[in-house]
């Protein structure tokens, strides 16, 4: 890994990393017209860890495909690092997806004929790396992430925890700043969830990865620094986990 994963700066913790402006995105025209986001501002500082919250429907996972550069807004802007990522041309963008940004999938999306390594190297060749530091970087991802006795294993001799582990694994391999995570845990049970929360939490710390989960799971209170609840496009309110009060018959304090 690159020295500059591992040690962020007071002052580079601090920087805004993701500001969205006005951000709107809707589909269809006139009376037919479908507002998934209806202007959101948020901005997130880089080295926090972000839990994005809502009912199915609520445009949480629309915002997170704005912010991972996966789609473009209808209206308003997405600056990554302050770079407005509409004024990127496709080149550009791809640079931006391969070297800046990691994908999480609830699903895995791993293909099933690779080894755990070469599930893990695939992206580094898009970005130019050699098959000999790829082999070092794969390993020592898969050593991170606790999988390095399983490196020859194909996702079908996995379970989901270690299928999950090796997307975790493959979505580091470019040394991104951003790390972005569609419910992490939902296709796992209780205990292998929370195991990957804890990857997850040790990553953010002590490698300073900005980390954005769209998800349902509660459990994120135990790891994200704040939270944001998303209904009808709008973002209802942002609150650190210090200050969330969970109460039976609620979800996030939101009735």
């Amino acid at each position: 890994m690159s020295s500059n994963m591992n040690t962020r700066t007071k002052q580079d913790q601090k920087a805004i990393i993701i500001r969205t402006i006005g951000l709107v995105k809707s589909y269809g025209m006139g009376e037919a017209t479908t507002y998934a986001l209806r202007g959101v501002d948020v901005t997130i500082e880089r080295g926090e860890f972000i839990a994005v919250l809502g009912p199915s429907g609520s445009g949480k996972s629309t915002f997170f495909n704005m912010i991972g550069a996966l789609d473009a807004p209808s209206k308003g802007r997405v600056l990554i690092d302050e770079v407005d990522i509409a004024q990127l041309n496709a080149v550009e963008l791809a640079f931006l997806r391969c070297r800046k940004i990691g994908y999480i999938f609830q699903t895995f999306n791993l293909i099933r004929y690779m080894t755990a390594l070469e599930n893990v190297t695939v992206p580094m060749s898009f970005a130019g790396v050699t098959p000999e530091d790829a082999h070092r970087r794969g390993m020592g991802l898969l050593e991170l992430v606790g999988l390095a006795d399983r490196w020859q294993h194909r996702p079908i001799e996995m379970s989901g925890g270690q299928q999950q582990r090796v997307a975790i694994a493959r979505a580091l391999c470019n040394d991104p700043m951003i790390l972005l995570s569609d419910e992490p845990t939902g296709n796992l049970d209780l205990k292998t969830g929370a195991e990957i929360l804890e990857v997850m939490r040790r990553i953010n710390k002590e490698r300073g990865v900005t980390i954005i989960c769209a998800t349902h799971d509660l459990r994120l209170l135990d790891v994200c620094d704040r939270m944001m609840w998303i209904r009808d496009g709008r973002i209802q309110k942002i609150e650190h986990r210090k200050n969330i009060d969970i109460r039976v018959g609620q979800i996030g304090g939101l009735k």
